[in-house]
């Protein structure tokens, strides 16, 4: 099958090209994100393979479908950037990459709430320019804080179980409870529980219109003052400019992201020449308890591998007419 792949990067290129070793599908790899601009670069192709912030709407699919192109291979776990809809009338099936590498994810959690305590950004930087001073790098110990995380599914339960090696009292939010986590100690709470008694809030749960926003003016208040909140789920849960006010206020006491609102319009480009027109992110930077990176808590050798098998895997499915276990549909 010949297949575009749309957003590539080099350590994109290096794992497909070593999954594909052997494998009967071509792949095209095309830097240019899809979009109605771009998506002509798809022509001669009977899938495209695409990444979080390429443009999945009703126009391109169309559009899509007019040149021939049959599937949507995602290489992320998250779909709400697809119109599933649009793809069932045009006749596009869509598959996903359910789970590639909890534990990246899960770690990179773990490694914000360590760099934005511990104030790591700026001790280095400081210690690059010989500025030896302490003052302004005081941190807490994790060990006795409260710790809520929100979304217990495979990498939500995998953080729980960090920060309770951490020996912090884990709290947890989530429809569906984990006997597991149950029974290493995590307690269920709910949300209106959870956001008053935590040191620590992670945000692990996925994007539906009940999450939408689950960070807002409302909830911010109603945290214990100077509460850390990181989020490495997906970046519509938090409204940004709530959270920029409440770092102004102190309600907030740091905040870490890896993910945010309008980054599509940011991440996964060079962009160090550039005069930021986005004034809420522009602000947040400008926060000494504020670390971000840019949707990078995927990035491991191991995710990526298994990025490559799994999405090829599912295009051997479709090639095959066999029935896929990661299509999704409406």
């Amino acid at each position: 099958m010949d297949v575009c792949m749309f957003s590539t990067r080099g350590y994109d290129r290096a794992s497909f090209t070593a999954a594909l070793a052997g494998s009967p599908h071509h792949v095209r790899f095309v830097e240019s994100r899809l979009s109605l601009t771009t998506v002509s670069l798809a022509e001669g192709c009977e899938a495209i393979c695409a990444f979080v912030n390429d443009d999945l709407g009703e126009a391109v699919l169309h559009a899509l479908a007019g040149l021939g192109v049959r599937h949507v291979a995602l290489r992320s776990a998250g779909f709400n950037h697809v119109d599933l809809g649009a793809a069932a009338r045009f006749g596009l099936s869509v598959v996903r990459v359910p789970a590639y590498s909890p534990n990246a994810v899960a770690e990179h959690t773990i490694a914000l709430i360590l760099a934005v305590n511990r104030h790591i950004p700026r001790a280095h930087d400081r210690v690059r320019d010989r500025n030896f001073s302490l003052e302004g790098l005081v941190g807490f110990d994790l060990k006795g804080k409260t710790a809520g995380v929100i979304g217990t599914g495979k990498i939500g339960a995998l953080v729980a179980r960090l920060l309770w090696h951490f020996r912090c009292n884990v709290v947890a939010a989530d429809p569906v409870v984990d006997p597991s986590l149950v029974e290493l100690g995590v307690r269920y709470v709910s949300l209106d529980e959870l956001w008053p008694q935590c040191d620590i809030i992670s945000l692990n749960a996925p994007l539906m219109d009940s999450t939408y926003h689950l960070v807002n003016p409302m909830t911010i208040a109603s945290c214990k003052r100077g509460v850390m909140i990181v989020n490495t789920g997906r970046g519509p849960l938090i409204d940004t400019a709530a959270v920029v006010d409440g770092l102004k206020s102190g309600q907030i006491g740091s905040l870490a992201l890896d993910v945010y609102e309008e980054e599509g319009a940011l991440f996964f480009e060079d962009r160090s020449g550039d005069i930021l027109d986005d004034d809420v992110f522009a602000r947040l930077l400008t926060f000494p308890n504020v670390v971000i990176t840019a949707h990078q808590a995927f990035l491991t050798t191991e995710a990526l591998a298994a990025i490559a098998e799994v999405t090829l895997a599912n295009l051997d499915d479709l090639a095959a007419g066999r029935s896929c276990p990661n299509q999704i549909g409406v």
